[in-house]
């Protein structure tokens, strides 16, 4: 994706807009992978000779679940279906939207605050679900939690409404309401209840400020209304999305780096980082603004909107593709010992390891189309890769290696990054 050129803006502010790239993303994890196979990173070995491995144990976790290859988008929709229940299409059938862009809004409402929800539960946390009696945990839960909360109108300032998200509301959520929508208790905690709020809190703030991005409505939901004027002739780039996202949704991230006013989101440095100028030693990821972008493929492809150039979007750098590569041998601690504590996500360890996972993944999802015998890359997108698929292995060997499945890597998290 290009960065236009405004000649109104500052230097650092085109700098910033660049970080706000899935080619910044690549460059900067590519520029680190490099150091790690000359053996130049602090904290990791990379062994690219176990790629192939890595690849074979994809492969079987694919066969398995998708044997006739017919892979969706990784994507937070398949949370929503947890248990063999089928959740948001139980809910189209009972809601009464007006056309298929009333639709549209509703399930960009839903999808933005779930995934803005979908950090780290932590290893205890559990839900159980009202009308099934199901307990859920991790990423499943905490996607039927906020399902929940979706369909009960907590989000919504019209009671005749309540299938919507609100401005309004969101800015008006406390701890203790989220607390007793996730089913939080001293002995069932949930790691960054605090975060989490916090975070949908300053979503309201944001969307009630910008309707050039939001629509009158104020409602996240809006958002579909702008990209769909971004389409021509009915196809819009997925790097649109994600453009659209980093910048109408960028100040709800907490405290963290900004460059000449602009606020760059999951991005952290790294001293060996390479770049010049203002740019030089910071790392973007924006991991869960382009899990977000994915998990908006579907609401915009059954608007009939068709998205293109879905492989300019990264892989994602979070601790289940991470794992897999610590979990088959892609990648080593230099000093095991690191594993025996929780690192900050702004340590320069955590950077590397989402550095080197962004760019192993580019070079892992050819070996995996190979062994299905899939020639196009198109036929499986990285987003269909990442779901069949890494993540899904990641998860897989992290249980059979460890009794509580944890990662193989403790992270310090806050609610709003892991």
């Amino acid at each position: 994706m290009s960065v236009p050129q405004d000649r109104n803006e500052t230097p650092s502010v085109q700098d910033a807009r660049w970080l706000l790239t899935p080619e910044a993303v690549r460059a900067r994890a590519e520029g680190l992978l490099a150091l790690g196979l000359d053996g130049g990173l602090e904290h990791f070995a990379v062994h690219p000779d176990r790629l192939g491995p890595c690849a074979d144990a994809v492969v079987e976790t694919i066969r398995a679940a998708y044997p006739d290859l017919d892979i969706p988008y990784h994507a937070r929709w398949r949370h929503f279906s947890v248990g063999g229940f089928d959740r948001w299409g139980s809910l189209l059938q009972a809601a009464s939207w007006e056309d298929v862009a009333a639709r549209a809004r509703a399930a960009f409402d839903l999808v933005i605050v779930s995934v803005l929800l979908d950090a780290g539960a932590g290893p205890t946390w559990r839900y159980e679900e009202g009308r099934t009696g199901e307990t859920y945990a991790r990423s499943e839960g905490l996607a039927v939690a906020s399902f929940d909360l979706f369909i009960s109108g907590l989000f919504s300032e019209a009671p005749e409404d309540p299938f919507r998200v609100d401005a309004r509301a969101l800015a008006s959520l406390t701890v203790a309401d989220l607390a007793q929508g996730f089913q939080v208790t001293p002995t069932n905690p949930l790691v960054g209840l605090e975060g989490r709020t916090a975070l949908l809190n300053r979503l309201g703030q944001v969307v009630a400020a910008d309707p050039d991005g939001f629509g009158p409505e104020a409602r996240p939901g809006g958002l579909y209304d702008r990209l769909a004027a971004r389409a021509t002739d009915g196809a819009l780039p997925a790097t649109a999305i994600l453009s659209a996202l980093l910048a109408h949704l960028g100040p709800i991230w907490p405290g963290r780096i900004t460059l000449d006013g602009v606020d760059l989101g999951d991005t952290w440095r790294h001293s060996r980082a390479g770049g010049e100028g203002e740019t030089a030693g910071l790392v973007p990821f924006h991991k869960l603004s382009q899990w977000l972008a994915y998990s908006l493929l579907e609401p915009l492809e059954e608007a009939g909107l068709t998205v293109t150039g879905l492989d300019a979007l990264t892989g994602l750098p979070e601790y289940r593709n991470g794992g897999l590569f610590l979990d088959t041998g892609v990648l080593t601690l230099k000093r095991p010992e690191e594993a025996s504590r929780a690192h900050p996500v702004e340590s320069e360890l955590v950077v590397e390891w989402r550095a080197l996972t962004v760019a192993l993944l580019d070079r892992l999802a050819p070996l995996v189309r190979e062994r299905l015998g899939i020639g196009d890359p198109a036929d499986l997108p990285l987003a269909k890769v990442l779901e069949g698929g890494t993540w899904a292995t990641g998860r897989r060997l992290a249980r059979a290696l460890r009794p509580d499945g944890t990662p193989p890597l403790a992270i310090a998290s806050d609610g709003t990054v892991f």
